[in-house]
């Protein structure tokens, strides 16, 4: 998964601060005058939504980069979010009056991904997403602290009011799941148990041990040491008097109250409206009308398709056992697993390099920005994901390494790193200037598709080297085609806990850890791993119809130009413009050659 911001997901206005008291938000504009241009009007639209959002949430990267930061973390309680959501409503009336087959094709991009988004965020409104501010994988006390040091003592005093602000973020965080609980909307209880170590994280006797204090470790030498030392002696006071106090807080409402009042059902559909509910949550990570029903028989198909592959690779090992024997020799054979966090590393930056020398093959546009490759932090490795891939960083977990096999590690390197996503987040730093609400919007089929399709690519590319390997790319196939039975199947038709175990253990090679960390996700976050096999399923849909329609003037790299150069749409609207690049004889839309 990307490092960008979901914009289209409940859980992206935690990562957004408010503007200070006493600012209004922007009302929605007035109706255009009838003469100005339909492309003027969904300009100053999309425009106005913008700026309001940027002094409604003032974003912190965590990373000491450009963006300026506020002094305080977001509003959460439900009259803010109440506001936020009449805005928005608004701002779909107003987008509703304006002439889509009088706009420019770019401005009906534009004016698509605008909608779509607007759309997520009234149906998260509709449901109170706000109610269930976590799951498994994502905690909105879990982004707060910065990694690396700040570039000004100025942005150290707006970190520094961030951290005094925890102690009412977490308070209005509190008031809002115990109305969740009040109507049976919250994470299911099955998958919670040991949550509270990513609070427990945080809390030290030593503030100059927490997280929090990290970026004063080691100041920039342009602030005088004067001022840092009294930066990093405020910054002791305050996360011992206001941080540490309040995760303590947190963890004990968690412990004591939340965790037990959970409910103890499973499906997204058995909570308040949740067949709507569940819907609304395809929609917004896949971007498609699909059914559950649907998606679970595309899901079982797949997983038939890619079952039949991994039976031909098994056969090249020489193993003579049957699938279920040689997922467990993969599983307990110590050839496959890393002694050291830097062995593990090793693999991945090693693929990542015979990655570079593929890709004048493979893209036309190679942008300039590097990445590199570093460990999940340690205080939420536990429960995080294998990997994530950011513009800066991507991110391999070392945590628990008889879990992490290295035969996957070049599906997974292909797929977070290069040149998946942190690869197209540096190819969409150096885009085409687009709107600024585009560059910020992220849509999970899109660039989840991508990643997911990067892995196939690798077999294009040379990247698996032995069967063992190339069986670690279909494992992670089938695990995203088992989502999509997975799912449906949890939140749908009723499965419980351990048969969504049970069917991706006997599926793929994933490790027993790896399995129950991914199925815990799926049910605190309904819809999600549905756009992964989603959005490639149409990758690869198109470029099999580029090929055929092209023939010899096909190139892949002017495709993956093509696709990249969109920036992150909806599924519709991608299927739409790579139809235009097969019309246009697939010239490329960035080098311009045929």
């Amino acid at each position: 998964m990307i490092l960008r911001p979901l914009l289209t997901s409940a859980l992206a206005l935690a990562a957004f601060a408010p503007v200070p008291a006493g600012v209004q938000a922007a009302p929605a504009p007035a109706s255009a005058p009838a003469a100005q241009s339909a492309d003027a009007r969904l300009r100053a639209l999309y425009e106005a939504e913008w700026a309001w959002r940027q002094k409604e949430f003032a974003r912190d990267t965590g990373e000491g980069a450009a963006t300026v930061s506020a002094d305080h973390l977001p509003r959460v309680d439900a009259a803010s979010q109440e506001t936020r959501q009449k805005y928005w409503r608004n701002m779909l009336a107003e987008l509703d009056r304006i002439p889509l087959d009088q706009l420019s094709h770019e401005e009906q991009i534009n004016a698509a991904v605008f909608r779509t988004s607007l759309e997520a965020f009234v149906a998260d409104g509709r449901f109170r997403g706000w109610e269930m501010p976590f799951n498994s994988d994502s905690q909105f006390w879990s982004g707060l602290s910065a990694r690396n040091p700040y570039p000004s003592a100025d942005e150290y005093r707006r970190y520094l009011g961030r951290m005094r602000d925890i102690p009412r973020y977490f308070d209005e965080q509190i008031v809002n799941m115990r109305a969740g609980l009040k109507r049976g909307f919250s994470v299911p209880r099955a998958s919670l148990e040991g949550r509270d170590a990513t609070i427990a994280a945080y809390i030290d006797a030593d503030a100059a041990k927490t997280p929090f204090y990290a970026p004063f470790a080691k100041m920039p030498s342009t602030i005088p040491a004067a001022d840092q030392d009294r930066l990093q002696a405020e910054a002791r006071q305050v996360i011992a008097e206001a941080v540490v106090p309040a995760y303590r807080k947190l963890l004990a409402f968690y412990r004591t109250e939340y965790l037990p009042k959970t409910r103890t059902t499973i499906a997204a559909e058995a909570m308040p409206d949740g067949k709507a509910y569940y819907q609304a949550q395809i929609k917004e990570y896949t971007t498609t009308d699909l059914t559950p029903e649907q998606i679970h028989e595309i899901g079982l198909k797949e997983v038939a398709r890619i079952t039949a592959e991994m039976e031909a690779v098994k056969a090249k090992t020489g193993f003579k056992g049957d699938m279920a024997a040689f997922l467990k020799f993969l599983r307990t054979d110590p050839q496959f697993y890393a002694k050291t966090p830097d062995e593990l590393l090793g693999v991945s930056a090693y693929v990542a390099k015979r990655v570079d020398g593929q890709l004048k093959y493979t893209i036309g546009f190679l942008p300039r920005y590097r990445f590199t490759i570093i460990p999940v932090p340690a205080e939420i490795a536990p429960t995080y994901t294998s990997g994530r891939g950011g513009l800066d960083a991507c991110m391999m977990n070392t945590y628990d390494l008889p879990s992490r096999p290295l035969y996957q590690i070049p599906a997974l390197t292909l797929h977070e790193c290069n040149p998946g996503h942190s690869f197209q987040a540096a190819f969409a730093l150096e885009a085409p200037s687009r709107p600024a609400f585009r560059r910020e919007t992220y849509f999970s089929g899109y660039g989840e598709g991508w990643g997911l399709y990067t892995e196939w690519l690798g077999t294009k590319m040379g990247i698996y080297r032995t069967p063992y390997e190339d069986f670690g790319r279909l494992s992670f196939e089938i695990w995203r085609a088992c989502r999509l039975v997975i799912d449906t199947g949890l939140h749908h038709y009723g499965w419980t806990r351990q048969q969504a175990i049970d069917y991706l253990a006997s599926h793929s090679a994933l490790a027993q850890h790896d399995i129950e960390t991914e199925v815990d996700r799926y049910i605190s976050w309904p819809g999600q791993a549905l756009a992964y096999k989603l959005g490639e399923l149409t990758i690869r849909k198109m470029r099999a119809k580029a090929e055929k329609e092209l023939g010899p003037k096909f190139d892949q790299r002017a495709f993956h130009d093509a696709f990249l150069n969109l920036g992150s749409v909806p599924l519709p609207v991608l299927e739409a413009e790579l139809d235009r690049f097969i019309a246009s004889g697939g010239k490329d839309p960035v080098l311009g050659t045929p």
